[in-house]
């Protein structure tokens, strides 16, 4: 934390080396011992598909650690329609869902038919038709997952968000890096940004049709606000000295920010549309990476005011500092749960880097992953999963964990180093 908490793994990323691919794929690694059985039945198809749709909708449900899919080869029929299922013989599976349905085109796009089928209640929960552009088959299928998801959980399912991530690859002056956004499964990938110098910290505005993030382009760190969609972007600041860390409001007018400006880095608040500053944190100490509560009434912040990185709560109405965490010497990045009542962070153990949860109430830390380097925690909207950085071998992954640690997936790259995750709000 002397070092700015490793000058917020600058270094690291500049010592980054081979050339990463936009597409990740996903790896199950832990599965959960209380996952619900389900089957997804493969769709009927009318003519040659870009996508096999309820094989997406299958890897959604497992990748949520939520539900146990039953494997193809292991189904004894194949209905596509809900008054086709046999009930007992998906009993007799201990299978307690069906999802079966149909993809036939439709005016120069898709028609997705699916059904939610109720094994032990012999009823359907779920019944709907989709259309589908010509390019966004996987978009109606992660929305069936959505559905499908909150039918059973009663959770706001998070299929069709987005997570925007930071790309490194090559040697010395030949170093490139590039920011992309991609679906929540890391497919359908786009590159919104490339440089020859770091970019860090990708921030997505509540809306989710910007990103704010760092950029060295200009020979120094500025924060810059981007539209996603367009590419249009202003460089919102560009002090002497730290621009770090931008945290969007739950609004959206106001970005929170560590500066150096007056000294010491602090936490800063911005006015996004009249680019007027107020500084919150008064003090010696190395104040950095904010993230607003969701109620937007308080700061949670790290700073090293106590010897060591350790997670600060602003109170933006009285102005008091609370100090939350005491578990170890090393707890950072910390982010709010949606609903407010934890909080994630990366915690130091005799293991390593881990990402872990506290509850507010007990404060009670509970390490979730396995992995030993891990960094830059972003929580889903819905609050089931959190995404983070971690190592394989000599390359940076994307990993995500349950918010109960049972079950987790891995991101991997063909090649190359995936850094700075950033999960999106809801779209719609």
């Amino acid at each position: 934390m002397r070092t700015l908490h490793k000058a917020w793994l600058f270094t690291a990323l500049l010592l980054l080396s081979s050339l990463a691919q936009a597409n990740l794929s996903i790896e199950i690694t832990r599965g959960s011992d209380r996952a619900l059985p389900i089957a997804v039945v493969p769709f009927a198809e009318e003519g040659e598909l870009p996508e096999d749709v309820a094989q997406i909708i299958q890897d959604d449900l497992e990748r949520s650690g939520f539900f146990a899919p039953l494997e193809r080869s292991g189904m004894f029929e194949r209905p596509t329609r809900g008054d086709d299922v046999q009930f007992g013989n998906w009993r007799s599976l201990d299978v307690r869902y069906v999802v079966v349905g149909r993809v036939s085109t439709a005016s120069g796009g898709y028609r997705v038919e699916y059904e939610l089928m109720d094994v032990s209640g012999q009823r359907q929960m779920l019944g709907e038709t989709v259309t589908a552009d010509p390019n966004d088959l996987r978009g109606a299928a992660h929305y069936a997952s959505d559905q499908i998801f909150e039918a059973i959980t009663e959770i706001r399912g998070a299929f069709s968000t987005k997570i925007a991530y930071v790309t490194a690859g090559g040697v010395g002056d030949d170093m490139q890096f590039g920011l992309y956004v991609a679906d929540s499964d890391g497919r359908n990938s786009q590159q919104v940004l490339t440089s020859d110098q770091p970019i860090l910290s990708p921030a997505w505005s509540p809306d989710g049709r910007k990103l704010a993030y760092v950029s060295f382009e200009s020979g120094r760190p500025s924060i810059y606000i981007q539209e996603v969609s367009s590419g249009q972007r202003v460089r919102a600041t560009s002090f002497e000295g730290i621009n770090g860390a931008p945290a969007w409001s739950p609004d959206g007018r106001k970005l929170a920010m560590s500066l150096s400006k007056d000294g010491q880095p602090e936490i800063y608040v911005m006015n996004v549309s009249g680019g007027s500053f107020e500084r919150l944190t008064q003090s010696n100490s190395i104040d950095t990476e904010p993230a607003w509560a969701p109620d937007g009434r308080s700061l949670l912040f790290t700073s090293d005011r106590s010897g060591g990185p350790q997670l600060y709560r602003y109170d933006l109405g009285s102005g008091e500092t609370q100090r939350l965490t005491f578990t170890g010497n090393y707890n950072a990045r910390g982010r709010f749960s949606p609903d407010g009542e934890e909080i994630f962070m990366i915690h130091r153990s005799n293991r390593g880097y881990q990402v872990a949860r506290q509850n507010l109430e007990s404060d009670r830390l509970v390490i979730i992953s396995e992995s030993q380097q891990d960094e830059s925690p972003s929580v889903a909207p819905n609050g089931t999963m959190v995404i983070f950085a971690t190592q394989q071998g000599d390359n940076g992954v994307l990993s995500a964990v349950s918010a109960d640690g049972r079950s987790s997936f891995r991101l991997p790259s063909p090649q190359g180093d995936v850094r700075e995750p950033a999960w999106s709000p809801f779209l719609n």
